[in-house]
């Protein structure tokens, strides 16, 4: 059987994002190695240990990189949240950037919200309730 790991992101500020999904979106640092020989610090992040079977985001920070061009094929991050207009709300008052007011998508009853993290990558956050049917 397989199972979905993880997903990597490149960043230009190891500990600015860090700080971001950890402090604002509550997750945990699972775990964080460097490779001096090649350059580069990885930093796994998540809600839960990998072992439970939860699918975790790995912050891929090559050390002569600030930043990097996001181009246009990937789209977003997706977080099941039980209340998404609290935690967006809570996000702002971290100094966290919510890019979407929390609320229903267009031509549906799904209710959702998107903010950014600090390199710029889309996370979106969908209502427990419905996000299991897709959006509609």
């Amino acid at each position: 059987m397989a199972q979905l790991l993880h997903t990597m992101l490149r960043v230009g500020d190891l500990d600015r994002s860090i700080h971001f999904y950890t402090e604002i979106l509550g997750m945990k640092l699972l775990r964080k190695s460097e490779n001096p020989e090649y350059r580069y610090t990885l930093a796994f992040v998540g809600f839960d240990e990998e072992a439970t079977g939860a699918a975790v985001v790995e912050l891929t920070y090559n050390w002569d990189t600030d930043e990097y061009d996001l181009g246009t094929g990937f789209g977003h991050l997706a977080i099941g949240e039980e209340d998404i207009y609290s935690r967006c709300a809570a996000i702002e008052a971290a100094g966290g950037k919510v890019t979407r007011q929390p609320g229903p998508v267009a031509g549906g009853t799904t209710e959702i919200a998107f903010v950014e993290d600090p390199d710029g990558y889309k996370i979106e956050f969908i209502q427990m309730k419905s996000a299991q049917h897709g959006l509609g």
